[in-house]
């Protein structure tokens, strides 16, 4: 929820959490079931939204994602 008090705190920008899914990296030791350019494109996406976008939000590759 710290998401949504910056998004309060801050109305000028668009703040929003976003959950990439389970991507492939060394992390999981590439066990994961999409590619690092599949996991990046919610994140550019989220980071590209403009001044009527929405703000305080979770959101996946498929749009909004419930808290």
């Amino acid at each position: 929820m710290i998401t949504v008090q910056y998004a309060k705190a801050f109305p000028n920008m668009r703040i929003n959490a976003v959950e990439p899914g389970y991507t492939a990296t060394d992390l999981n030791d590439h066990t994961g079931t999409q590619t690092v350019e599949e996991g990046a494109e919610v994140i550019v996406r989220m980071a590209r939204v403009g001044p009527g976008g929405p703000t305080g939000g979770y959101f996946d590759a498929e749009g909004s994602f419930p808290w």
